[in-house]
């Protein structure tokens, strides 16, 4: 074994899909200042993605950057062995990529609908199995669901179909992998200011949903970045669970 792999085995590892943008990058950058070694996996968009290792690069930690599809099972077996290769194991998985578009349920296009069950739905079990043969004992798997699943938002069922198959998937993989010291949860973020949120509303529809919640104010990345570090790490305890990041949205 290569020396460089004998002292970053002293840290955790993770993978973070979806890493190069919006919530996964801040993820990762969260994590990656824990002193976790970090594997950001992106769809297409190599300048970003390059530009969040370059960040974590910037701040002392460790990152690099890999193209992968979440639905394909060769790239994800691909990103999870190079990630081996290059740290010597894993620990952490974060399946942060995701799809949304909106759209009323009566006449939903089916082929966008078969499009963003594949990233949403197949994505999250190609990644989730392959995290479960994987992830080292005191590991943990997160993946992501959303808070509109109880809002029950008009526009939003397509969307929101996907994610209840990811808190399936998520707590039923939970009680699968026991005896292996593994947690599974689902974190569930309300109204959070990223680029897929943002896309195609106006400011009176911004403020209104950003107002649904007590705080009176969109998520940042940075506020789920925050709980996904507690899943990760020193939060042991919680497994099995789908935790709701929405200040208080109900």
């Amino acid at each position: 074994m290569s020396e460089s792999i004998t002292t970053q085995q002293k840290s955790r590892v993770a993978i973070v899909t979806g890493g190069s943008r919006g919530i996964g990058r801040s993820v990762a950058e969260r994590l990656a200042a824990e002193g976790q070694n970090v594997a950001i996996a992106y769809a297409g968009n190599t300048a970003a993605a390059d530009e969040a290792v370059e960040a974590i690069r910037s701040q002392g930690g460790t990152a690099f950057a890999m193209q992968a599809d979440v639905a394909e099972e060769l790239e994800v077996d691909a990103l999870f062995e190079e990630t081996q290769r290059r740290f010597g194991g894993i620990d952490v998985v974060v399946n942060a990529a995701g799809s949304m578009v909106l759209g009323p349920i009566a006449d939903f296009d089916l082929a966008v609908l078969d499009k963003m069950h594949r990233t949403n739905i197949r994505g999250t079990f190609v990644v989730n199995r392959a995290a479960a043969n994987h992830v080292r004992a005191g590991g943990a798997i997160i993946n992501f669901s959303t808070s509109v699943k109880k809002l029950a938002l008009p526009g939003y069922g397509p969307y929101a179909a996907t994610k209840g198959a990811v808190d399936a998937v998520s707590l039923i993989l939970a009680k699968e992998l026991r005896g292996q010291d593994i947690t599974v949860n689902a974190v569930a973020p309300g109204p959070t200011a990223t680029d897929m949120f943002l896309d195609g509303k106006d400011d009176e529809t911004i403020d209104r949903l950003a107002k649904m919640n007590p705080l009176e104010r969109l998520g940042t990345p940075k506020d789920i970045a925050e709980v996904v570090a507690l899943l990760a790490g020193p939060g042991r305890w919680i497994n099995g669970q789908t935790l709701y990041a929405n200040g208080g949205m109900v």
